[in-house]
């Protein structure tokens, strides 16, 4: 299977993550999601793969957050999945894919779980 990776070359974690699974020797699928964002289909089926509602792959920390006023506990996951689509900065990363199984690289080693996706 091929493992892909929602890789952000400026990010240290999401290099780490790439490095260490290019040193196990497996040259993953890079989507650069700043460039080519997913939509909404796409971010569904990677949420599930993670197990994670879509506030959980919220970056908090990012501007758009605070100017979208995402906190808002009323808001639906349909309406934070488009504020995904809309803003990719918003989306944690690094998240490595492999079939079925996907994690969230923070910290870069969780991506080494994927290889072996039936661990």
């Amino acid at each position: 299977m091929m493992i892909t990776l929602y890789h952000n070359p400026r990010c240290s974690k999401s290099r780490d993550a790439l490095t260490l699974l290019r040193e196990q020797g497996h040259e993953p699928e890079v989507i650069l999601y700043l460039e080519t964002p997913p939509n909404a289909k796409t971010l569904k089926a990677l949420l599930a793969k993670l197990g994670l509602s879509a506030r959980d792959l919220l970056r908090k920390g990012e501007d758009a957050y605070k100017e979208l006023n995402l906190a808002d506990e009323k808001l639906t996951e349909v309406a934070l999945i488009k504020a995904m689509v809309e803003n990719p900065k918003l989306i944690e990363r690094p998240i490595a894919i492999n079939g079925d199984k996907a994690v969230i690289g923070r910290p870069p080693e969780n991506v080494l779980q994927v290889i072996d996706p039936r661990k």
